[in-house]
């Protein structure tokens, strides 16, 4: 690959740096407060996750994770605002985890905090990354992208690794929980 060339890619990854470090994922309260149906919810959370460069959510994943009961049903075909706050944790997630997995850390997370406090929480931990996003984890100056995405990639692998451990942990403490008898 020739140095004008690779200059050029180099600029545009650090064009779609700057452009994606200014995305904010929504807290609760910024979530519409009143009830949606599909097509609304599909536009808002594509609205949202898109400038990530994500698939567009659609009304077939929604149904899926209904199906899976990885999202309450919808009341009279209306999406409320916690099964809205889901389906977006859903997408962020799903990339990397099956749907049951997602839904049991959020249950887990759930059990020891309000849900509008954990999700809260979670978009402030996902928006300051973002902000950072090609910033931090890196052990020295990528000179070209696929120097980048080797950086990137180890990261990746590190905390995967570092997620299934603390995911398997929080599973393990779940079941060994003593039951309270009545």
């Amino acid at each position: 690959m020739d140095g004008v060339n690779e200059m050029s890619e180099l600029e545009s990854y650090n064009h779609w740096l700057k452009t994606v470090r200014e995305v904010r994922l929504p807290h609760w309260d910024e979530l519409p407060n009143f009830d949606l149906y599909m097509d609304q919810v599909v536009a808002l959370l594509t609205g949202y996750t898109g400038p990530l460069g994500m698939d567009p959510v659609t009304p077939t994943m929604i149904n899926n994770y209904v199906k899976q009961k990885a999202v309450v049903a919808p009341t009279k075909k209306k999406y409320q605002v916690m099964q809205v706050a889901d389906i977006l944790l859903i997408t962020l997630l799903k990339q990397s985890f099956p749907i049951v997995v997602i839904r049991s850390g959020i249950d887990r997370i759930t059990a020891t905090d309000y849900p509008k406090q954990a999700y809260d929480r979670f978009i402030d931990i996902v928006n300051q990354k973002i902000a950072r996003i090609g910033m931090e984890h890196t052990t020295t100056v990528a000179k070209n992208l696929a120097e980048q995405l080797m950086q990137v990639t180890s990261n990746m692998i590190v905390d995967q690794v570092q997620t299934g451990e603390l995911i398997r942990l929080l599973q393990k403490s779940v079941e060994h929980k003593p039951t309270k008898l009545k």
